[in-house]
């Protein structure tokens, strides 16, 4: 059930938003995707090319993007290959500190090139992930908060502009429940990125294949099952990027504070408590 509690504070009033469920798995899924994303470079490393369809090889032209180095003048330089779009990344992508890797030393789990660690810690975190979001899932849908909280409504689609422009000009209202754009942010994520990370991920596992062996070919082929799992982890980091700036400029103490004891702090015209006082009548 949805808690109802309430008390004032300053000039806003706290209430109870988040649930103990939600902001358990919150948590989770941000250490999770934090291994996931700096392991899952380490197995990119090992073949940083992407393609479309069943197979690859040479006497394939699917290729989409690859990052790697080529000799120059007597050194490697790195290259970010986008189709036939290509540019230099020497020193950032391809070529790291002499050593011809895709994503530096920096960016992934372990630091050296090791392939085969890598892929344990990837599948260790890749089940907790999905434990977690099954978890959450059952609890949104008992409590109602899946349906009341972030499926999107056809007022929300029609305030959406209205609260992307507001977005746009750093004006955020701190109400109860979660904005349009938040709703379709949070729903887009939930329901769309980390079902089909774990689809093409399991999609490419030799195991979950002896079980659902149709399951690559549903997505296209392994090939693009491997290119759309990288470009939903490319929408992920995104998400977050953007996530964090939000939280940022919204006010971080009041959303760390909502998403660590549950509490968070309306503006002093709550709308919709105004709203729903207003159909009372």
């Amino acid at each position: 059930m949805r808690e109802t509690s309430s008390k004032t504070h300053g000039s806003g009033l706290l209430v109870y938003r988040q649930t103990f469920g939600t902001r358990v798995t919150h948590w989770v899924w941000a250490v999770c995707l934090f291994f996931l994303l700096l392991t899952g470079l380490q197995i990119f490393n090992a073949h940083p090319v992407l393609y479309v369809g069943k197979q690859s090889g040479f006497a394939f032209d699917n290729s989409v993007l690859e990052i790697g180095a080529r000799p120059v003048e007597g050194a490697e330089a790195g290259f970010l290959r986008i189709g036939r779009f290509e540019v230099d990344t020497t020193g950032i992508l391809g070529v790291s500190q002499g050593e011809k890797r895709a994503f530096p030393a920096a960016l992934t789990i372990p630091s050296k090139q090791d392939l085969a660690t890598g892929r344990v810690i990837h599948f260790f975190f890749a089940w907790i992930f999905m434990a977690a979001l099954a978890v959450w899932l059952m609890s949104g849908l008992m409590s109602g908060h899946v349906w009341r909280d972030l499926v999107p409504r056809r007022t929300d689609w029609a305030a959406l502009p209205a609260d992307i422009a507001s977005h746009v000009r750093l004006r955020f209202h701190h109400l109860r429940s979660y904005g349009p754009l938040q709703k379709l942010s949070y729903f887009a994520v939930l329901f769309v990125a980390f079902p089909m990370m774990i689809a093409t991920g399991l999609a490419m596992s030799p195991g979950a294949n002896a079980i659902f062996p149709m399951l690559p070919d549903l997505l296209g082929g392994r090939q693009t099952t491997r290119t759309l799992h990288f470009v939903f982890m490319l929408a992920l980091v995104a998400f977050f990027a953007i996530h964090i700036a939000m939280i940022l400029a919204a006010g971080p103490l009041n959303e760390l504070r909502s998403i660590v004891t549950g509490w968070y702090k309306t503006d002093s015209a709550d709308l919709s408590d105004q709203q729903n006082a207003e159909k009372s009548q």
